[in-house]
């Protein structure tokens, strides 16, 4: 084989290897990590799978860690977004600042806080902020329901929470029972809102709480109780229309993502930001949850396009 045969053979395999590492790159697919709120997660996971059938090329994977479990990882850059079920602490704000981590907050959709009952428990239909005190806190000395209401039982409350990592704990003590209390040791407590719905739906004297998509989810095996509204004296209950004006308190709250800024640099991370405010609003709808205001939703997108 002469020098001219071997230096065509030689080119060949270079065109061959080039097109061999560009078609692999091109089907190798781009990686979004989301993580944090289980409440957050039903609406997140909506919206990365509508975003699948759309950019086939990126893979957006959603995690379960908690909102503050959520928040260590954003804060430690091994993720992209975080869902929240509350706002960022200012404790969690110093971690990501020494670490570097830039972000942006992005409010998604209302949810109201359900308090639920056993299905068989034909008494409890409504409970105001201070008896909801009495029952959860760790600083009370109520142990029955005829403790809360003398007609009720001298039977021993059960008590349910979503565990001391997940956003949904941290709104609920703060609005029923203070900044600085807790949750009573002896609850059943789980990240996992599902057990929280198998040990409310097994035991008739049990009481619990967490997002109110996941009642909607349950409503068959639960009971959904009222909130008496501080400033109206009304019992309420949670809907789309009691949350979305505010007349279901003080369990109404804005539930969020935060990205993170180095991610958003990314053209997959803007597309995926930028289809989830464009879809965030259907897309709670139907898993459960109540959509902001257009406003709201017309707000984000001029954060966005500040970022771009």
């Amino acid at each position: 084989m002469n020098f001219a045969q071997k230096n065509k053979i030689m080119s060949s395999m270079m065109i061959i290897a080039a097109a061999t590492i560009l078609t692999i790159n091109c089907g190798k697919k781009k990686h979004i990590l989301v993580d944090g709120s289980s409440t957050v997660y039903p609406v997140t996971e909506a919206v990365a799978e509508e975003f699948r059938s759309v950019n086939s090329s990126v893979q957006v994977t959603v995690g379960i860690s908690g909102t503050g479990g959520g928040f260590k990882k954003f804060c430690n850059s091994e993720t992209d977004i975080s869902d929240a079920s509350r706002k960022i602490k200012n404790s969690e704000v110093e971690l990501c600042s020494k670490s570097g981590i830039e972000y942006q907050e992005m409010a998604i959709a209302f949810d109201g806080l359900a308090v639920l009952v056993n299905k068989e428990n034909t008494l409890v239909n409504e409970l105001t902020v201070e008896q909801l005190r009495k029952i959860f806190s760790a600083d009370s000395k109520t142990v029955t329901w005829k403790e809360i209401n003398p007609a009720w039982p001298a039977e021993t409350i059960k008590i349910y929470s979503p565990g001391q990592d997940s956003g949904t704990y941290d709104y609920f003590v703060e609005e029923i029972i203070g900044k600085k209390g807790r949750v009573r040791d002896k609850a059943t407590f789980s990240e996992d809102d599902n057990v929280l719905v198998t040990g409310i739906s097994g035991d008739k004297n049990s009481i619990g709480f967490f997002g109110l998509a996941y009642y909607e989810e349950n409503k068959d095996k639960l009971k959904l109780v009222s909130i008496v509204n501080p400033k109206t004296g009304k019992a309420v209950a949670p809907n789309l229309e009691s949350v979305k004006t505010g007349a279901y308190a003080p369990l109404s709250r804005e539930i969020y993502i935060y990205i993170s800024k180095k991610a958003f640099a990314k053209p997959e991370v803007q597309e995926f930001v930028e289809f989830y405010n464009k879809n965030a609003g259907n897309l709670a709808k139907e898993v459960g949850y109540i959509p902001l205001t257009d406003e709201m939703y017309n707000n984000n997108n001029k954060e966005i396009q500040k970022n771009l």
